[in-house]
């Protein structure tokens, strides 16, 4: 093949930084091959050979050497551009995958498979509107989501949740359910807080109100004032770090004192 067109095959070729070494091996080769020698023209003589040679324009093998050397120094310099670049798509719009059936995939049921990942990341049961279920001495729950799993939350149980604490009293328009004095988010190293149900660190009514939890399973315990109080007498409640959590914590006892725990199992031995 000619320079022109080994160059097109080199420049068609170089779409990745993966694709550009293995094509300069190959145009090395090529280079080196006889016919790739005889396949340049020579420079007439008397012509400016300028193109060809910066220095020496004289003789056949000045006018085979020299364009061999400016066919090397494009490659060099081409692949340096790959390296040193973003890497290419081809042409292949990525977002345009997740249209694409996969293998034994009826046609049309790309849309049916995003519902299911759908509703893996969002139960229908988060959607239901429960009632408050009552356990006693005024503590109550909703069950956003049952959870999964043979392990239950029984007295003696391990457990590590992730957890919300808001107060009842203090709503807002961005937070009607209560402003959050707590959260493990923002107040724990890694986002949960882990107990021994029954070992007296957390309010005896939340441990109530969480029996028969599984694992991911989700709910809001309401706490009443008094048991609130009492829990934070006898060192109950979880305490915020955050300069706001610490006023609101505060600002809390002066006033009705409900709490909502938002609570989410995550371990459970």
């Amino acid at each position: 093949p000619s320079l022109e067109r080994k160059a097109d095959i080199f420049q068609n070729a170089m779409m990745t930084k993966r694709g550009a070494i293995p094509i300069i091996i190959i145009l090395l080769r090529l280079e080196s091959s006889t016919s790739f020698q005889t396949a340049v023209p020579k420079v007439a003589p008397g012509r400016d050979s300028r193109l060809w040679s910066g220095a020496d324009s004289g003789g056949d093998n000045g006018a085979v050497d020299n364009p061999r050397r400016a066919f090397l120094s494009t490659a060099a310099g081409a692949l340096g551009v790959v390296a040193g670049g973003q890497v290419a798509y081809a042409g292949i719009d990525p977002n345009a995958l997740k249209a694409l059936p996969m293998e034994g995939e009826k046609a049309g049921t790309s849309s049916d498979r995003m519902r299911q990942i759908e509703a893996i990341q969002t139960p229908v049961s988060d959607t239901i509107d429960e009632p408050y279920k009552e356990v006693g001495n005024g503590v109550s729950y909703r069950e956003y989501r049952e959870g999964k799993g043979a392990a239950e939350i029984v007295p003696g149980s391990k457990v590590a949740a992730e957890m919300t604490i808001r107060m009842k009293s203090f709503s807002t328009n961005k937070e009607p359910g209560g402003v959050k004095y707590f959260s493990t988010k923002e107040d724990t190293d890694f986002n949960e807080v882990a107990f021994l149900v029954g070992s007296g660190e957390f309010p005896p009514g939340l441990e109530e109100a969480m029996m028969g939890m599984h694992r991911n399973g989700i709910r809001r315990i309401e706490l009443p004032s008094v048991a609130v109080f009492a829990a934070k007498k006898a060192g109950q409640l979880p305490l915020p770090t955050t300069k706001d959590g610490k006023r609101r914590f505060d600002s809390l006892f002066k006033t009705d004192a409900t709490l909502l725990f938002e609570v989410l199992v995550t371990r459970i031995k």
